[in-house]
């Protein structure tokens, strides 16, 4: 599964209010399964917010 990071603080409303500050970890446990229907809009302006909130990380191995 990709790895995610806030870019942006913003309360998720699917996960209880849940606040992201930016630079954590998306999402919170790294095991949570979120859909790709939800990581897409998230990380594009087509949100709440207007603009996007996460971005695809890639690890130190390069995967």
């Amino acid at each position: 599964m990709a790895k995610y990071e806030a870019i942006a603080a913003f309360r998720d409303s699917e996960d209880k209010g849940r606040t992201y500050h930016k630079g954590d970890r998306y999402p919170f446990p790294a095991n949570k399964k979120i859909s790709a229907k939800r990581l897409k809009e998230l990380s594009s302006s087509d949100n709440g917010l207007g603009y996007p909130v996460i971005k695809e990380v890639k690890d130190e191995s390069g995967e």
